[in-house]
This record gives C-alpha cells, structure tokens and sequence, in this order.
C-alpha cells in the first residue's frame, strides 16, 4: 500500500461483507417459501424478502465498488485521497440508507418498483451520497500526478453509473413510459455501465497480478468499452418486448441481445491472454483466481445464458419465470460479485501486511461458493423449464405449478447451502485480517 488513504476501503469492504452475508438470508427465506415452509411470512412477507434480497445485492456490490475505487484511484493517480472526513460522510450515509430502506421495506414504505423500491427521500440522500463519492475520487483523480485510462474507464463507469440513476426517479402516471425508463436504470447499470467499472477494475487487477504491460492490457480496455456501448446500450431493448413500445424494439433488442455475449467473451480471453502472457507470478494467487473466474463465470452466465433466453422467440415464453432467475444469478456473481471478492482479495494483504490468502480456507471459500453457485443455476434452469411447460404449454393453474416445482428448491436450498458455506469461509478470512495498519505502508 503506497498511501495511507487508500486504507478506508477496509470499511467499504467490510459493509459489503456484512449486507452480503444478510443478502443471503433472506433468500434462505425465500426458497424455504417456495418450498412450502413460510413461517415467517407474518414477520417478513415474501414481497419485503424478495425486494430486500435484490436491493442487498446491488448496495453490497456498490458498496465494493466505491472501496475498490478508493483503493484504485490513489494508487493509479499517485497521491492520497483529497478528503478523508468526506469519505467517512459518504460511507456513513450510504449505511444508513442501506439500514432504512431494509426497515421501510418491512413496514410497507416503498415505491413497489422492481429493483428500484426505494422510498423517494431515500432517493434524494442516495443523490447526495454519490456526488460526494464522484467528488473525493475526481478531484483526487484532477489533482493527481497521472491519469491513466484504467483510473479514466473506472471514473467513468462510476460516472455514468450516477446519472442513470436519474431517470429512475422521474414520476410517470403512463406505465409504459415508467418501465421505459426503469430500464434505464436497471439495464444500463447492469449490462452497461456497470461493465465499465468491471473492465477497469479487471485491468487493474490483470495489471498488477500479471506483469503484463499497461499499455497492451488498456488496448483491450478500450475494445470491451466499445463491445460494451455498442451490445449493452441496445441490448435493452430486450426489455421492451411487452411494455407497448414500438414494434421495431423487437428487431433491435433481438440483435443486439445476441451480440452482447462477444463483450464478456472479450473480457475472458482478454484476461485469459494477459495471464498467458505474464511473466510476474503474484504470490497473492487466490486474488488472481478470483479475477480469472471473473472474466469466466461471467461469460457463462452474463453472455452465453443471457443470450439463451432474452431471443424475442425463446423470451415468449420464458420472460418473467426461473429462468431469468437462473441468467441472474450466475450473471451478478460471476461479473460483479466475483469481481469484488477479487479486489478484496488483492486489497487486504496490502492494506494490513498479513497474507491470509495462504490459508486453506481461502481455496475452499473460492471452490465451494463457485460449485454452490453452479448448483444453484442448475436448480433454476430446471425449475424455469418446468415452470415454462407447465404453465405456458399445459395451460397448469399458476399455484399448481408451484407447487410442482418444490422437488427443485429442495437442490436449491442444498446447492445455497455449499454456496453459503463458501461465503463464510471467506467473511471468516476477511475479518481474521484485521483492521488496516500504517504498518503496510510502503517507504516513500
């Protein structure tokens, strides 16, 4: 670690940890529901589990991003952070909203939208809370001795990430013109911009783990960025398919659906390349494994399950069911979970000067959450294919066929089990470290 201010990522990483873990939770609630066990459905109705579970899972990873960016960015731009009380206020607020929007949720005070449930104020401190956080990091990123294109693509994403959360809280009275525009959020964060932060965070990462030139390994940044604006921005177009937009979103959003894999293929033989192609082994070999299953499990799941499925003529039929749940969660582990253990993985030794990546459990963490996960994919794709048959092509009443796909939440809760197995080896690994010492400072 070069800079004592890159040491309040620690607290960035630890929230993620903590919502990660509670994230998880909560789908144990939800998959015991579907299972036919919903005692506690007095306590937390399935509408507040599920609608907890998915906004845990993006706050976790924002959460990741910002320490990941707190860590980079001094680092690419050589000289501290501008403002550490600013950091502590903006990592204070977004805890709070974390911790509020979870009791609202609870308690019936939210906006009922997909993804985007968040009572309004909430919106308004979320608003505030990223214009500190763009602030400490580009002024740090104006005042600093270099600006490199991985730290540009980074500040970027992060960037465009802020301002497409906008248009998600514009009020429309027309449903169509509402979920127009809640794709923009959802969408073009997750298959958009988000893949900016994921590229910049994966050529830093490849950079320093591999050996591997700057120069070659930002010649491939700027190919992924230009897959990913041409593939992900009309991509979304897959959304529109049944909100009474034009016809001609069919066409588009088939197309560009078909060709957003080719991003995520770039990005695993791109990382793949660079690993090849390096002639620095890390000792850190756990964070580099974590980066490599980034680039891959995310191209299985973003790229190659996403395409299975979002096709106008395949998505008829399965738009709405477990098969989407089994593109989702493969995609958001493998390209931007994954991702941010990986930076954690990388970002501890240096932060505290103790190397527990050599510890055993640091192996099992990694193997048993990607087999866990892999279980639970499997788990999904069978139940959404059974749930399309039967109540799409029979005709089965909606309950019925509940009730029919229990068999498959039993492998679900099993495969969740190893998942969360996995996690917590690596929760217990993260915290066993220790908190940052100015002992891991390199000499100036």
């Amino acid at each position: 670690m070069k800079y004592k201010s890159q040491q309040v990522a620690y607290w960035f990483f630890a929230l993620s940890m903590v919502l990660f873990i509670l994230q998880i939770t909560y789908g144990f609630v939800m998959a015991f529901a579907h299972l036919g066990y919903d005692g506690l459905h007095e306590l937390i109705p399935f509408n507040a589990a599920t609608a907890t579970h998915k906004n845990l899972l993006v706050v976790w990873i924002l959460s990741g991003f910002m320490g990941a960016a707190y860590f980079i960015i001094p680092d690419e731009a050589e000289r501290e952070l501008i403002s550490i009380p600013l950091v502590k206020l903006q990592f204070w607020s977004l805890a709070i909203v974390g911790v509020v929007a979870v009791i609202g949720f609870h308690i019936g005070w939210w906006e009922g939208r997909k993804f985007l449930e968040i009572p309004r104020p909430l919106d308004y401190l979320v608003v505030v809370n990223v214009l500190l956080f763009l602030y400490v990091l580009l002024m740090t990123l104006y005042k600093g001795k270099k600006r490199t294109t991985t730290a540009l693509v980074l500040s970027m994403g992060l960037f465009f990430a802020a301002l497409l959360y906008l248009p998600g809280m514009v009020w429309f009275d027309n449903q169509t013109m509402d979920s127009f525009f809640r794709w923009w959020v959802v969408h073009l964060w997750v298959e958009g911009v988000w893949e900016l932060i994921m590229g910049g965070i994966l050529a830093y990462l490849l950079i320093k783990l591999t050996g591997v030139d700057r120069e070659v390994i930002e010649k491939w940044l700027y190919v992924i960025v230009g897959l990913t604006f041409l593939s992900g921005v009309l991509g979304t177009g897959h959304h529109y398919y049944y909100i009474g937009t034009p016809k001609y979103w069919l066409m588009i959003g088939g197309i560009f659906s078909a060709l957003e894999p080719l991003a995520f293929l770039g990005m695993a033989l791109f990382a793949v390349a660079m690993y090849r192609k390096g002639e620095k082994r890390h000792p850190n070999k756990m964070a580099l494994t974590w980066t490599l299953g980034t680039a891959i499990i995310s191209f299985v799941g973003a790229g190659l399950l996403g395409v299975a499925h979002t096709l106008p003529s395949v998505n008829m039929w399965t738009h709405g069911t477990f098969v989407t749940a089994m593109h989702g969660h493969l995609a958001f582990w493998g390209a931007y979970g994954m991702l941010v253990l990986g930076m954690i993985t990388y970002a501890m030794p240096l932060i505290t000067g103790r190397k527990m990546y050599t510890k055993p459990g640091a192996s099992y963490a990694f193997w048993l959450s990607n087999i866990g996960m892999i279980g639970m994919t499997t788990a999904f794709a069978a139940a959404g294919v059974a749930q399309v048959y039967l109540e799409r092509k029979v005709g089965m009443d909606f309950i019925d066929v509940q009730q029919e796909m229990e068999v498959h939440f039993l492998i679900l809760i099993a495969a969740a089990s190893l998942f969360t197995l996995g996690i917590i080896l690596y929760i217990i690994n993260f915290f066993k470290y220790g908190k940052p010492t100015d002992e891991a400072l390199e000499p100036a």
